[in-house]
Order: C-alpha cells, then sequence, then structure tokens
C-alpha cells in the first residue's frame, strides 16, 4: 500500500518539516515502494468561501504526485529546492522566486551531474516553490522567499508603526513626520505593531497609487484623521497583510475606492477582501474581509453624472472580461453567496450595460475644485454608500 507523504503545519520549525519529509521518502525508496508526495489543490475548484471568516478556505481536494517514470524529475526538482530554501533558512538568507531560479541554474551549471533538474524558465521552478508550500502547508514568507514585499503606499497623521527586526531591536516610525513620503511596510506583517495618536476614522484604500497621491496632496490626511493608501492595482501579499493587519490592531472601518469594472471588483477587490484560490493556505493571514467596496458604484454613474467607457466587445481582451465576469458569477464562491449578492449585483449591471467607469472619473464633477473627488468620498462614508 502506497504511503502518502505528507506534513501538516503543526510546528514553526521547518527545517525539522523538511528532513522528515526527505527521510520519509528515502525510507519508502530503500523499501521499494514508490513515495506519494501530497499537497493542497489551490484553486477555484477546491475553494470555498466561509462568511464567517469572511475569505476563501481549501476543500479536501490534493494534488498527489507519486514517483514514476513521468514524475520522477518534478520529485527530484521538489528536493533540489528543499535544499536551497532549507539553506535559506540555516542562514538567515531571503530571496525572490526569480532569485532562487537563478540560484538553482546556478547549481546546476556547477555540478553537471543535476542537468537533469535544470529549469527551462522561471515559471517551472515557480510552480516548485508553490508545490512546496502547499505541500508543508506554510507561507511562501516563512520559508524566506518573496515575490512583492512592498505593502501599499500609506499616508497618516495619526499612525505610528513599531517594527521589530531580525535582530530583536525595535525601529518605530511616524507616519506624521515623513512629509511627502509615503511609508512601504514589509510583507511580514507579524513583525509590526499599530498605535493610533488619536482616534482614525476610517482606512481608505485607493485602486491607484497615483490618484491616492492626488488625496493626500491636496491635504486629506491632514484634514481628516484617516489612513490612505494606493493599492498598486492587484494587490500583493504585502498590501493584503497590511490591510488585515490595520484591520485586527487598530479596528478602523476600511473602504475601498476604485473603478467600475469586472477586472477591478474580481481581481482586484475580491483578492483584498477574501484572499484568491491560488493562495488559500494565506488568506487567513492575507485578506482583509471588513473591507467595503466604496465605488465607483453603478448608482455613482447617475447621481454624478460620471463619464464612462462602451465596453468593445470586439475587442479580445474586453471580450474576455465580460466572459469572465460571467464565468465568476457561475463559478466563484465569493460572488455565490448571499453574503455578497449586492457585489454579484455590480457584476450583472456591468455584464448588462456592458460599460466601466473609472475612478478618476469623479475629477470631472466639479473640475473647478480640486477637493471634489475628496468631499464625494468622505458624502459616500458619511451615508452608508458602499458595499
Amino acid at each position: 500500500m502506497e504511503k502518502v507523504i505528507r506534513i501538516r503545519k503543526l510546528t514553526k520549525d521547518i527545517p525539522k518539516e523538511v528532513r522528515i519529509l526527505c527521510d520519509a521518502m528515502l525510507e519508502e525508496l530503500e523499501k521499494g515502494n514508490r513515495p506519494v508526495l501530497e499537497a493542497i489543490k489551490c484553486s477555484l475548484d477546491n475553494s470555498f468561501y466561509n462568511p464567517k471568516v469572511g475569505f476563501l478556505t481549501p476543500g479536501d481536494k490534493r494534488v498527489r504526485t507519486e514517483l514514476n517514470v513521468s514524475s520522477v524529475q518534478k520529485m527530484a526538482r521538489v528536493v533540489f529546492m528543499l535544499e536551497i530554501l532549507l539553506a535559506n533558512l540555516q542562514s538567515g538568507a531571503v530571496n525572490t522566486k526569480r532569485e532562487l531560479y537563478y540560484i538553482s541554474k546556478g547549481k546546476v551549471k556547477k555540478d553537471p551531474k543535476l542537468k537533469a533538474l535544470d529549469f527551462g524558465d522561471q515559471d517551472e521552478s515557480d510552480s516548485i516553490i508553490d508545490f512546496v508550500g502547499d505541500m508543508l502547508e506554510v507561507y511562501r514568507e516563512e520559508l524566506n522567499c518573496f515575490a512583492n514585499d512592498r505593502g501599499g503606499q500609506t499616508y497618516s497623521q495619526q499612525l505610528v508603526v513599531t517594527e521589530t527586526l531580525p535582530d530583536g531591536t525595535k525601529a518605530v516610525v511616524d507616519l506624521s513626520t515623513l512629509g511627502t513620503t509615503p511609508f512601504q511596510p514589509k510583507n511580514k506583517p507579524q513583525a509590526l505593531a499599530l498605535k493610533a495618536k488619536k482616534k482614525i476614522d476610517f482606512c481608505l484604500v485607493v485602486e491607484s497609487e497615483g490618484t491616492a497621491g492626488t488625496l493626500v496632496a491636496n491635504g486629506m490626511t491632514k484634514r481628516h484623521n484617516c489612513i490612505v493608501m494606493g493599492a498598486q492595482g492587484v494587490p500583493s501579499n504585502g498590501v493584503r497583510g497590511w490591510c488585515k493587519l490595520i484591520q485586527e490592531q487598530i479596528k478602523v472601518p476600511m473602504f475601498f475606492f476604485g473603478d467600475l469594472d469586472a477586472y477591478t471588483l474580481q481581481n482586484i477587490y475580491r483578492t483584498l477582501k477574501a484572499g484568491s484560490a491560488a493562495s488559500l493556505i494565506r488568506n487567513a493571514d492575507f485578506s482583509a474581509p471588513e473591507v467595503h467596496f466604496l465605488g465607483v458604484l453603478p448608482e455613482d454613474v447617475k447621481k454624478w453624472d460620471l463619464d464612462c467607457y462602451k465596453v468593445n466587445e470586439r475587442d479580445p481582451a474586453e471580450a474576455r472580461s465580460l466572459k469572465k465576469a460571467k464565468d465568476t458569477l457561475a463559478n466563484d464562491p465569493f460572488f455565490q453567496d448571499k453574503k455578497n449578492r449586492k457585489l454579484a449585483e455590480v457584476l450583472e449591471w456591468l455584464i448588462k450595460n456592458k460599460l466601466r467607469c473609472e475612478q478618476q472619473a469623479f475629477f470631472a464633477v466639479d473640475p473647478r475644485d480640486p477637493l471634489k473627488t475628496e468631499k464625494i468620498i468622505l458624502e459616500k462614508i458619511q451615508k452608508g454608500s458602499y458595499i
């Protein structure tokens, strides 16, 4: 009977768990058995939305790799990458996925016996790194592997951040002392502690860094006890973890200000609020379940006579976006949950009307008033005009 080699995250001693896994593989080989590696399947068809916790959680499906002619390279590459990652954990070194790809290339170049393990491109090494994390049920960051480790560009006159550094010392940053320079945390939120000098009324997460910068340059954080953050498009782990930390430690209402289009709802807002199918094991710490969608909303288009773009179905990209919106309504557990029915209705509105409206359209409402967009945002928050 085959023995499935699967490590559960019971301790923080990852090097020990890796050794247990490799010893188990070796034992099976010595017995003449075929070792089997198993990892959580991180995909939409294994995703469940739990409204009680507010983020996507994994189901019971697993990705299984049994040693055979077709899988021997994958299993050998897993061990190869584990050795590289283990060396980093032992030395304290950190690397990006891109750097790990080149480290592996360097090892192959120096040892011809490893040529069969060589990665043809970074996608191949990335998939192995992801498999290792899903197999060990640990975050990529816990393996000292980082993608974009910058949180969102953050501005506030009231927020103070204390970071515990790797050597145990602490660094304190008062955001009000940074002038026009934004604070950008690393994506290890567990190392950060937050304090508000005064009660913070809200946190505004802006899809566009440029628009976030405009709001701050025009004085929004000086006039209001708030946090303004630029989310830089699809939120990285750094942005998601940072938003989660703000919600947990400051208990501040959080609002997302972005475009009215399917891509923003599906890829940006949903990822920020509930995580993604690709990172099911990370969503607990890298999602902000209480963030509200402030807009642009369909009712804003009518109320403020906002300029919109007609979706061109002859354009392949825009046609794919519409198709994905329909697929999302049919298959995404987040949008299917009754708690998120109003968000699903926005997607339905977009599909029916074939329109999209950018957040910057608010700047056309009263071009003579540079603060008009800020005033509209405050009005929407005060009147509850959000989802």
